[in-house]
């Protein structure tokens, strides 16, 4: 048995586990499942909510990830548990790369793609997106395999830990790419809400960091191009001259190199390096997806209460996430502008805040992050294949093994979470 965990990473929020087992192998493993009444999984530590709670914690870190490129050179195969800077670091080994990372290289792969964690990129699905294959250890102690195109797939991957543990990903790889960064400052907001779409179509990953104050904020801007060309405006924002961190005032140290220099794709398009506090760790977190065409008029709507929620801000970002095919993905057949929120660590008025932004953007059919702070119940309804979810669930988890009091309330609309 090994140590309880006591919280989350910013450790906003505190987890109800009695203990904690660590398996060695896919067969240990196997046998837990099969005799336990229940559990979750934990990986990195990085939602900021109820979603991974539970009473029998089950850490995956001490089985072998064992990395493998298939034989076609499309795919690497590897344990669930890898962070996404472990497997770049492999990657980079057979000069490969994935599509898309998200803000944190930290994040466990099984935990990103389970809540649909994304970067950005107006061509780019979520990470979840890049997922070929899964293996599953379901309620029952056995093993379950499901590929891209068979029967259940697209309800597998954005699974939110109801369906079982996942023990290894198989993920498409490309060849290896590099990418140049360079920051804008004193974004106008008139100039966001005008030319939204054409900064974010600027690159091949765009961020807009925001404080919600008189001025709209910065423009990340990525490109794949060695040679790309960074002129010294963009929409009246003006080239930064020295690397900056996403939440003003932080030393820009741990942050991803910018100045326009090029660099691998793994070192350039997560806002915050590996080796370093990602962020600024004491925080919490929501992020609110509206389709991309309501973009604009989303943002109008919560700057005419920015009041009531923007004291409690550290950071904010806007960004795009292309559409996909997975059920419980928030980009499920849209589009989306992503409107992130990193917050002070205070949970109740963050509670508040965020009650004020979803009242906001209710017209806008907005759905939230899976692993962030929420308070919408039930959600799980307005996503249109969630029948079909229910079923597979059903049959993969007929005990609820997987199951907890958030699950249960902000997902499936039981009870109280």
């Amino acid at each position: 048995m090994r140590q309880i965990p006591a919280a989350n990473w910013a450790e906003s929020y505190h987890y109800s586990f009695r203990e904690c087992l660590s398996p060695t192998s896919v067969d240990e493993l196997c046998g837990i499942v099969a005799r336990s009444g229940s559990l979750k999984a934990v990986g990195s530590g990085h939602s900021f909510n109820g979603i991974a709670d539970g009473s029998t914690a089950i850490r995956l870190t001490d089985m072998p990830a064992n990395p493998v490129v298939e034989s076609n050179g499309t795919e690497v195969s590897v344990g669930g548990h890898w962070t996404y800077g472990d497997l770049a670091q492999f990657l980079h080994g057979q000069r490969l790369a994935i599509h898309n990372l998200a803000s944190l290289p930290h994040i466990s792969i099984a935990g990103a793609i389970a809540t649909a964690t994304h970067g950005s990129g107006d061509g780019n699905g979520n990470l979840a997106t890049a997922v070929s294959a899964l293996e599953f250890v379901a309620a029952d102690g056995s093993l379950v395999k499901v590929r891209r195109g068979e029967p259940g797939f697209d309800g597998m991957v954005v699974h939110l830990g109801a369906l079982g543990i996942v023990t290894r990903v198989s993920l498409e790889v490309r060849p290896e790419f590099g990418i140049a960064q360079s920051v804008y400052e004193d974004l106008a907001w008139d100039q966001l809400l005008a030319n939204l779409d054409q900064i974010m179509a600027a690159g091949y990953s765009v961020s807009v960091f925001t404080q919600w104050a008189e001025k709209a904020g910065a423009i990340w801007l990525k490109r794949t191009a060695s040679d790309a060309d960074w002129p010294a405006e963009l929409h009246g924002a003006v080239r930064a001259t020295v690397n900056r961190h996403p939440i003003i005032g932080l030393d820009a140290g741990n942050s991803t190199e910018q100045l326009g220099r090029y660099g691998r794709w793994s070192d350039r398009l997560p806002h915050f390096k590996m080796g370093f506090t990602p962020s600024s760790g004491a925080e919490i977190q929501s992020e609110f997806h509206v389709p991309r065409q309501h973009g604009a008029a989303a943002i109008e709507a919560l700057l005419k209460i920015r009041e009531r929620f923007a004291p409690l801000i550290q950071a904010g970002e806007f960004r795009t996430v292309a559409a996909d095919t997975l059920w419980l993905s928030p980009q499920y057949q849209r589009d989306t502008l992503s409107m992130h929120f990193t917050w002070q660590r205070d949970q109740d008025a963050v509670n508040e805040a965020v009650r004020h932004i979803e009242e906001a953007l209710q017209a806008f059919d907005a759905l939230p992050h899976w692993g962030k702070v929420f308070n919408e119940r039930g959600i799980g309804a307005r996503y249109e294949k969630f029948g079909d979810f229910v079923n597979l669930r059903n049959r993969m988890d007929p005990e609820r093994k997987f199951s907890n009091p958030w699950l249960d309330a902000v997902v499936f609309g039981a009870g109280e979470a």
